[in-house]
């Protein structure tokens, strides 16, 4: 835990992510990474320099029309001290039995991300938080390289002048293992997804790309990073 703290820690004040005062939503899907994000950003108000509160939420797609369980989450909540909030949503019907969507993944995003945003406005929040880490920072770059051919890739602070809330992206210098071992040590709740187009993504294609380019060349995702702050790419 305390290295993905300390990750955290650097990211959060490279980019200026927390101000003091603010109420940050952490968007919490009830996998590895949500949860290590929601835990990290809980353990770092002990000690981070800028005093912050969070509120911790959770998309509920209703798969099969029925309600999720995140009695396990909320426990955890209680444990750490966040407060938690369930939105109910009707996004998997909407995706996948009205519109049947082949490539269900981008809109999905979409709309779960608006969902999230409006969520976090209406419990006073400022910023929402979510558990992008180095992984998908290369993923993103080398799939909007190969499908758009530009050198884009999301920003770790994003102010969103519609919705009028600040993105904010913590573990961006963590490694998708890091997250991994802390769930995996501290035991946490980890949901498994039951969304139909787990694992068969673009995006998981390009992740067994990028292992398999790092057999030869090494730890090719932190060298894409590196690349990128040194082109001041997107703001990194």
């Amino acid at each position: 835990m305390q290295k993905l703290l300390g990750y955290m820690r650097a990211a959060s004040q490279q980019y200026d992510m927390i101000d003091e005062g603010d109420k940050i939503a952490v968007g919490v899907s009830g996998g590895k990474d949500s949860l290590a994000l929601l835990c990290g950003m809980a353990k770092m108000r002990d000690f981070y320099p800028k005093k912050y509160e969070i509120v911790a939420v959770s998309l509920d797609m209703r798969f099969g029309d029925k309600d999720g369980d995140f009695s396990e989450i909320k426990q955890l909540c209680d444990k750490l001290g966040v407060e938690y909030i369930v939105k109910p949503t009707g996004l998997a019907s909407l995706i996948f039995d009205v519109r049947k969507e082949k490539n269900p993944c981008s809109l999905c995003s979409k709309m779960r991300r608006g969902v999230l945003n409006n969520t976090a406005k209406e419990l006073g929040c400022n910023k929402l938080a979510l558990g992008h880490h180095l992984d998908d920072v290369a993923e993103t770059f080398i799939m909007n390289l190969f499908n758009g051919g530009t050198l884009d890739c999301f920003m770790p602070v994003t102010y969103l002048s519609k919705a009028d809330i600040t993105v904010i992206r913590p573990m961006i210098f963590a490694r998708e293992s890091d997250c991994a071992r802390v769930a995996r040590k501290e035991n946490r709740p980890v949901k498994i997804s039951v969304c139909p187009a787990d694992g068969v993504t673009e995006r998981e294609e390009v992740k067994q790309f990028l292992s398999s380019l790092e057999k030869k060349y090494g730890n090719v995702r932190s060298k894409i990073l590196a690349a990128m702050q040194k082109k001041e790419i997107n703001g990194y």
